[in-house]
């Protein structure tokens, strides 16, 4: 049998195509048989569980625990290969603010005929990912690439009090 790459070492770009190829034609059976309220539901929930718990591996790996620098540096894994191209606003260690200004994930989608579902498949699991990875990171983003707006707008912030509001 042949050597099988770690996925963990794939540029996530690819591995959003990858999974993009198998999710773009059960999505299409959910919504024949289901609706397209129903599918998107579907497909939201099966996502969003996905992202805190490649969240939670990646808390796991953090060397002396999580922190707003690790988290930081996770951002190349997501950005390799010109995936996204980033500006950064502010790079602390309460605060990660940055905009995207080119998405190759919305361009790829749109390529594969998906463009209406990548805020599903990728959009959603930003915030999401944070759950897993340490609730005290929040994400507020008013405007994407993917809905059509000509940047994303990140903003991170570390919250020490878990109970205090997001925002």
């Amino acid at each position: 049998m042949p050597d099988t790459p770690d996925p963990a070492t794939l540029p996530v770009l690819l591995k959003r195509r990858l999974q993009a190829e198998v999710i773009g034609p059960i999505y299409a059976e959910m919504v024949a048989a289901l609706g397209e309220e129903q599918a998107s539901a579907i497909l939201d929930a099966a996502i969003r569980k996905a992202a805190i718990a490649e969240g939670a591996r990646f808390a796991e790996r953090a060397e002396g625990g999580t922190s707003m620098a690790d988290f930081i540096t996770l951002y190349e894994n997501w950005t390799r290969g010109g995936a996204l191209e980033i500006e950064v606003l502010e790079a602390s260690e309460t605060r990660f603010d940055f905009d995207v200004v080119r998405c190759r994930y919305a361009e790829t989608y749109k390529e594969m005929g998906l463009g209406h579902v990548g805020h599903l498949l990728s959009c959603n699991r930003d915030g999401t990912f944070c759950q897993g990875y340490d609730p005290r990171i929040r994400m507020e983003r008013e405007h994407t690439i993917m809905a059509g707006a000509p940047r994303c707008t990140f903003r991170y912030s570390w919250v020490e009090d878990e109970t205090a509001e997001a925002g």
